[in-house]
């Protein structure tokens, strides 16, 4: 049986909340809602940890970053942990990424046969939080609101700049697909860093949204006081006393972000054009790594548990799972179980260790129970967090702060905590077994703690003498492109055409 191809298309830090069914209507993304149309859609779909490198190596891996050790952004992502990649590559497919995964480490490929691009982030040690200093900002790499009052227009930047390549070498390897060189099945990964902050928009996308109806949150800024003491972390994290927050500063910055969601659309639009145009199916998959709180309760970015941060968009076009909406919650550590189960790939001899679960069988009309575990570890945090979602239920827990229990039904915006009303004490202890039978905390921080400790030690040495960089470099050979004197120019000339013919 021919396997079939695959196509992944992740984007960075697209709140999921804006896709309750695909796009919401009033976003100008007419490619995502052709391919929504055609898509198992998945409302509730939640990032394993919200942040970057942490939430990628989970989607990679089908494993919590507790598993995985990719604590945060400077986390070493081991070379011994299999990737769908990995598991796809094995089973005769030729996989390749163009964009962001941003993998730290020495190994840059994790599975993928290729890589087009190099990636955005730093692949080293330098961005390690330290638990032994709490409160301490590393001002050089740690986020601030400067994303926020910069917020406007330009025609170019460092993630525009980055973005068009990524796509621009997607298309190409799609061309260079359908010329048949190479007949084994493929599974490709295009991976942008928009919607990403700063937020910073072409005009074309800019002018899609002037007076947009939804420019302001739908939850005002909640003082500093009254915050919960993690998202006081985030606070203090982005330096947020040395900014003056206006509401002309985050209409804007919400203005921006929503026009980087069309010009992301644009992209993808490309590369869907391009599969089409050249005769090529394939098994199409969207996701996000983790949301972004866009203002709402005063918070921006990640980092966070609320629904616009831990939340994604997930959808799958395959034809093993009907198109339709599926409400249950479900994870983006489910993604390398459903693609392996899509390709008719084993995952045998790794489930043991792998803690999501293939998505298909909801695609074909069954029920899943499983709660959904989310993690984080990294900065603003002094310890590690950790969320259930189940059923209407978010249950949140960290050694440091007092229990939230939140109905997300009742309470969409997580405005209520449950956790002390008598009413939900059942629900609460229930939900505290679930947590404490998967997470010994104490653990967890002794784990996160050695690894920090270990990272600054290595980092520090690094950066003594002679430097070699991690940063992914990539492999082009321009003695083997277009016409050389070792090719036959009629060979060249029929190999590289698609269709021919015509």
């Amino acid at each position: 049986m021919t396997k079939p191809n695959i196509l992944i298309l992740m984007v960075d830090q697209l709140n999921g909340t804006l896709f309750p069914d695909g796009p919401a209507d009033w976003l100008h993304a007419p490619n995502l809602k052709k391919l929504a149309a055609k898509s198992t859609r998945f409302r509730n779909a939640y990032t394993a940890s919200p942040l970057c490198a942490p939430g990628r190596a989970a989607f990679m891996s089908g494993q919590l970053p507790s598993a995985t050790g990719v604590y945060d952004n400077a986390a070493e992502f081991c070379s011994s942990i299999p990737t769908y990649a990995h598991h796809l590559r094995r089973a005769g497919y030729q996989t390749c990424l163009s964009g962001k995964m941003h993998f730290v480490g020495p190994d840059q490929l994790h599975g993928f046969e290729e890589r087009l691009t190099t990636d955005i982030y730093p692949a080293d040690f330098g961005w390690t939080p330290d638990y032994r200093k709490p409160g301490e900002r590393i001002d050089w790499w740690y986020h601030n609101m400067g994303s926020v009052t910069g917020a406007g227009v330009a025609e170019i930047s460092n993630q525009m700049e980055y973005d068009d390549e990524v796509a621009f070498n997607a298309t190409r390897k799609l061309y260079d697909l359908s010329r048949g060189a190479d007949d084994r099945p493929w599974c490709l990964t295009v991976s942008f860093t928009h919607p990403h902050d700063p937020y910073v928009a072409r005009r074309k996308y800019w002018d899609l949204y002037n007076n947009c109806a939804h420019l302001e949150p739908q939850v005002p800024a909640i003082p500093y006081e009254e915050q919960d003491n993690h998202s006081r972390r985030i606070f203090d994290a982005n330096d947020w006393r040395s900014f003056d927050i206006t509401r002309e500063d985050i209409r804007r910055s919400r203005q921006a972000y929503f026009a980087n969601i069309s010009y992301l659309d644009d992209k993808i639009g490309e590369i869907l054009q391009t599969l089409e145009d050249t005769r090529q199916e394939a098994i199409i998959l969207f996701v996000s790594d983790h949301g972004d709180m866009l203002g709402e309760r005063g918070l921006w970015f990640k980092m966070s548990f609320y629904e616009g941060s831990s939340r994604v968009p997930l959808m799958i076009s395959a034809p093993a799972m009907e198109p339709g909406l599926q409400t249950t919650a479900v994870s983006n550590i489910d993604v390398c179980p459903t693609l392996c189960d899509l390709a008719g790939v084993s995952m045998e001899e790794v489930m043991e260790w792998t803690t999501g679960v293939s998505l298909v069988p909801m695609g074909q009309g069954k029920e899943r129970t499983e709660p959904v575990a989310i993690e984080y570890a990294a900065e603003a945090s002094y310890a590690p967090m950790v969320s259930l979602r189940y059923g209407q239920w978010k249950y949140n827990r960290c050694t440091l702060d007092p229990d939230q229990l939140f109905d997300l039904e009742a309470d969409p915006h997580e405005l209520t905590n449950l956790a002390e009303a008598p009413e939900h004490q059942g629900t609460l202890q229930s939900l505290r077994a679930k947590a404490e039978a998967r997470w010994d905390l104490a653990a967890f921080d002794a784990d996160v703690r050695k690894s920090q400790a270990r990272r600054w030690v290595v980092c520090e040495a690094l950066r003594q003498g002679g430097y070699y960089p991690w940063d992914y470099q990539p492999l082009r050979d321009a003695s083997e492109q277009y016409m050389r004197n070792h090719m036959d120019l009629n060979v060249l000339e029929e190999s590289k055409r698609f269709p021919r013919g015509e």
